[in-house]
């Protein structure tokens, strides 16, 4: 964890299984051109070899921007993943969106919370600063600049 004596963060310092902790900065996601999520209650999961993935409650959401699909993915810690995709006016991001709707034992905390791919969204912020989308499309991770690699995600590294 950063710290005001070292401010980065190595993501190979984080667990396996991975640890959910709440984070009180704001949280915003943008997408063509409407704020649909702002948030400071959101959850940050931290796993080894990713960057966060920063999970915003229902609450916090423009949930009426969002419309299900028939997406799935399995975590082999949280449980099935379900998607959904982002429509503003003309504009859609296909599953751009997930959440664990019943996460396995240990993970209870993410029922009700929703996770955005930054590659997919206009612009993520955390503390009003802009993350960049960790490459690959399979983990969605959240680069900000306290975070140091190298991260999994990549072409190349799923059998890190």
């Amino acid at each position: 964890m950063a710290t005001m004596d070292n401010p980065q963060e190595s993501v190979w310092d984080y667990p396996r299984p991975p640890r959910i902790e709440p984070d009180n900065r704001r949280v915003q996601v943008e997408f063509a051109g409407v704020s649909i999520a702002d948030s400071t209650r959101s959850l940050r999961v931290l796993e080894t070899s990713h960057p966060p993935v920063f999970y915003i409650p229902g609450e916090d959401i423009r949930m009426e921007l969002l419309y299900p699909t028939q997406a799935t993915s399995w975590c082999e810690f949280k449980g099935r993943a379900v998607y959904w995709t982002v429509e503003v006016e003309a504009r859609r991001a296909d599953n751009a969106v997930w959440g664990y709707p019943r996460p396995t034992q240990g993970y209870e905390a993410l029922a009700g919370h929703f996770a955005f791919y930054p590659s997919k969204t206009d612009r993520c912020a955390v503390g009003g600063v802009p993350v960049s989308a960790q490459e690959g499309d399979f983990y969605g991770g959240w680069i900000t600049p306290e975070i140091t690699g190298p991260f999994k995600g990549s072409p190349g590294t799923r059998g890190w």
